[in-house]
């Protein structure tokens, strides 16, 4: 069995793969203060619940974007599994998985590695993913299959949090569709201003990346708000809450 984890700014994603299968799929909130045996004793209890022996993994790969966690994520992994976790990287991925035109693939986050390479081998190419976390990414795979960029905006809840924040007179809501484009009371005016407003920004961006293509191409949105936006858009074409973590599989088989 294989352990992927993909650390977030906001939450921890951690799955258990049997061959090509998820088997098991955490999330977990992000800390940045604990420790790499804080981080072991949030992993044993969630594989015990499923009666997984942590003997019978045979490997671990690791994303993260939380460098303060990167090395406690990496010391946990080993001293649970028995053996140093596959860190991903652009270049852990390499040119056959991840081929880019990217100025500096050092750069690339690899939350973005993984769900480029996830895009490319399960919708081929042209694709476009959209990744709904902290951040909302893009990710652009042309028709040859190469990545060539992609466009990082603030993040759905990043965006809220800044508002409630910021206007002592608006509380924090849930992020919903409202039903309406107008609101008719203080909370449908906010979830129709955010929840709509994302729909409409992830399709103006997306149609802005097909005029520079000069084709179309599928649309797969991942994250943990992917599936209360991606109805609401005109270019999202499917959702997958797990492309992250498959990505990461196929990384590690590749390079294992």
């Amino acid at each position: 069995m294989l352990l992927a984890i993909d650390v977030g700014n906001t939450q921890t994603v951690i799955g258990v793969y049997d061959g090509e299968e998820l088997a098991h799929m955490w999330r977990i909130a992000t800390n940045k203060k604990h420790t790499a045996d804080e981080l072991r004793l949030k992993l044993m209890p969630l594989l015990a619940s499923e009666g997984l022996d942590a003997a019978r993994l045979r490997g671990a790969i690791l994303a993260s974007v939380v460098p303060q966690l990167t090395h406690g994520w990496q010391a946990a992994v080993r001293k649970l599994v028995g053996k140093e976790p596959l860190v991903c990287t652009a270049d852990a991925a390499g040119p056959e998985l991840f081929p880019t035109a990217y100025a500096n693939p050092s750069e690339i986050g690899a939350d973005r590695v993984a769900d480029a390479v996830a895009a490319r081998g399960l919708y081929g190419a042209p694709v476009v993913v959209v990744d709904f976390g902290t951040a909302t990414n893009i990710e652009v795979i042309d028709c040859d299959g190469v990545f060539v960029g992609g466009i990082i905006a603030p993040g759905v809840e990043t965006s809220a949090s800044a508002l409630f924040s910021h206007a002592n007179r608006l509380s924090a809501i849930e992020l919903e569709d409202p039903h309406t484009a107008i609101g008719g009371n203080t909370a449908q005016a906010i979830q129709a201003g955010i929840v709509y407003g994302e729909a409409d920004r992830v399709d103006g961006l997306v149609k802005r990346v097909f005029d520079q293509l000069g084709y179309t191409a599928p649309v797969v949105a991942t994250g943990g708000l992917a599936v209360r936006v991606a109805p609401l858009s005109q270019t999202i074409t499917a959702v997958n809450s797990e492309l992250t973590l498959e990505g990461l599989r196929r990384i590690y088989e590749a390079r294992a």
